[in-house]
């Protein structure tokens, strides 16, 4: 047995293995891209998944058109599905033009995102505090731990992905400004954080997060009682030169209040004392999920009765750790750094604003869990330093921690094949999860089971009676099956519930529409398009509704704007024929009809009129 080594004094911090030989970093490397294939390198064959994925991808005409000019505009312009995340957007362009409409392409692009993360991740913190080990320790939980699995499979996260990759750029930026400060150093920090903040404005704690590595590893800031340290600065000009980055996070969070104003829910459906509660409790649920990543889900319904005690606990269990770490932040102030981190990144997304049905997510802990990460990686490495007969056991100890996290983020991963294994496996960790619900009854629709359809939505009605997405989806599923007096009062709860629901209101406008009542539908649509400007679909239908009224003019300007969104829309290219005609313009209709036919062979209705002018037409 060898000789221990020298045990420390109680304040002074366990001595840490320095970085070694390059040879073990690219041993790390590799362990790193390893561990990613043998997670996500499935997901090249999943295809999209209809929650989310259909609006990011399938519904934006100027997405499906890939990287154009018009596109680059709108991405920086839209508001589309209560978001500004213009770098997001450009990804999802640049990823059509490469891959057209392949699933496996855009999954692809998620993974080399998370990947590169995970390998910046690592470089920086082994570049920050020199110690090799814990670093890679940390860069490889980021890695593989399944609650990462839905930010990295969903392709609708890809702004979590995205926005992690420039976190680590942006925080290694940072790292060379604090050892050699510099104009071109900081703006180049400024200019990641921002890129950053436009593919995910969760970023906005960026600030925050450097004062916490001036404190540890950078050694920036002064504690009470430190020695004089050469690296130390005035605290007044650490809190300077975060200034012009707080004013990043100010703009980008009045930005984000702007686009997500019509969906966070009102105070008097989730009143204060509810969403406290449900904040301190996810905070402790996020923590025990990263010890026992079990149960996970894409969607963990909210609950609207939480337990005062539960809350109390839960406040003072966060209060206890806090005050643990402020304790030891002279002696060892990883421990304060990586709590401070978790809990401060989670505050954008921990509900005390909510949007959205979700009591917590996933998704949201992509950044977090990195302070967690340091705090067991630097807390394991210092118990192992103070003995040799520590250090074998326990490396071996995160050597199986790692591999079991992987093969759970294998297994979780794999739920995200398809609509079916997503929803079934919520349904099954999950207790009255109306949104699960209400997927399984979409399943059943498109095999053509309306009554078991119905039923599931209707079951989710009943968890959630305030969930509007699943009452437009009813509603939509009994229109289509010709039960419009059965689906209007569906229709009209959805948009009552959610006035920004721009779906919603153009369904109900169809609604309207085949009931006759064209005033309330035109008025349906104009709501819908004031909300959603770029839903082709949505110009289409009330072009329908006001061409039925006579206003002719005004239908064919709309459906002129919905074919510049979509130039392959087939039924506004039927529409406009049919609008041009009662306008005498036949020759014109006649164009739109060929164009309508060349996209659709099948479609019925513009052949029979195509055929009917033909013949109608005066011979040469």
């Amino acid at each position: 047995m060898g000789k221990a080594s020298r045990r420390p004094r109680r304040d002074e911090p366990a001595p840490f293995p320095r970085a070694s030989s390059p040879g073990r970093g690219l041993w790390i490397h590799a362990g790193l891209f390893a561990a990613i294939l043998f997670i996500y390198a499935q997901v090249w064959y999943f295809d999209f998944v209809s929650y989310d994925d259909m609006f990011y991808l399938k519904m934006s005409p100027h997405v499906s058109n890939g990287l154009t000019w018009a596109g680059v505009k709108w991405a920086f312009t839209t508001f589309y599905f209560v978001n500004w995340h213009p770098v997001t957007w450009l990804s999802y362009l640049l990823d059509v033009e490469i891959y057209g409409r392949n699933a496996g392409g855009f999954h692809a692009t998620n993974v080399a995102l998370h990947a590169a993360a995970s390998l910046l991740l690592f470089r920086l913190l082994r570049r920050l505090t020199d110690a090799e080990l814990p670093s890679a320790f940390v860069a490889v939980l980021f890695a593989v731990h399944p609650m990462h699995v839905e930010s990295v499979a969903w392709v609708a996260e890809r702004k979590d992905v995205l926005s992690g990759l420039f976190l680590m750029l942006a925080l290694s930026a940072y790292g060379a400004y604090a050892r050699r400060p510099g104009l071109g150093r900081y703006l180049l920090t400024a200019l990641l954080f921002a890129l950053g903040l436009m593919s995910k404005p969760m970023l906005v704690t960026f600030p925050c997060l450097l004062l916490l590595l001036d404190v540890w590893p950078l050694r920036r800031w002064a504690l009470p009682g430190d020695a004089p340290d050469p690296r130390h600065e005035p605290w007044g000009r650490l809190l300077a030169e975060k200034v012009p980055l707080l004013l990043l996070s100010a703009a980008s969070s009045w930005i984000t209040v702007r686009a997500q104003a019509l969906n966070v829910a009102k105070l008097e459906v989730l009143p204060l004392s509810l969403r406290v509660a449900n904040a301190a409790s996810s905070y402790v649920a996020y923590a025990v999920k990263t010890i026992w990543p079990a149960k996970l889900a894409v969607f963990y319904p909210y609950p609207h009765v939480q337990s005062g005690w539960r809350m109390v606990a839960c406040l003072l269990l966060l209060a206890a750790v806090s005050a643990a770490v402020l304790r030891e932040v002279r002696r060892r102030p990883y421990l304060a750094v990586g709590w401070f981190w978790y809990l401060g990144t989670l505050v954008p997304v921990i509900g005390l604003v909510q949007t959205g049905d979700q009591s917590m997510a996933d998704r949201y802990t992509y950044i977090p869990l990195i302070g967690l990460f340091i705090m067991a990686a630097w807390g394991g490495a210092e118990w192992a330093a103070r003995s040799e007969e520590r250090r074998a056991p326990s490396r071996a100890a995160a050597l199986f921690a790692l591999i079991a996290l992987a093969i759970a983020a294998r297994a979780q991963a794999s739920h995200w094949r398809g609509d079916r294994e997503l929803w079934t496996r919520a349904l099954a960790v999950t207790q009255r999860n109306y949104v699960a619900e209400s997927g399984i009854g979409t399943i059943l629709l498109s095999e053509g089971k309306l009554e078991e359809a119905v039923e599931h939505y209707e079951k989710a009605a009943a968890y959630e009676p305030l969930f509007a997405q699943n009452y437009n989806t009813l509603g939509v599923t009994l229109m289509r099956f010709g039960h419009i007096d059965r689906a209007l009062p569906y229709l009209e709860k959805a948009v009552k519930l959610s006035p920004g629901f721009a779906e919603a209101h153009s369904n109900l406008g169809l609604a309207l529409a085949a009931k006759g009542r064209l005033g309330e539908a035109v008025a349906e649509y104009e709501v819908s398009q004031r909300l959603e400007p770029d839903y082709p679909e949505v110009k289409a239908n009330l072009a329908i509704a006001l061409a039925r009224q006579g206003r002719l003019d005004e239908a064919r300007s709309l459906l002129n704007a919905a074919l510049r969104l979509n130039p392959d829309f087939v039924e506004a290219h039927y529409n406009l024929a049919v609008v041009l005609y009662q306008k005498g313009q036949i020759p014109d209709a006649v164009g739109h009809l060929k164009t309508a036919l060349r996209l659709n062979p099948d479609h019925a209705e513009a052949r029979l009129m195509l055929d009917d002018l033909t013949r109608a037409a005066p011979r040469p």
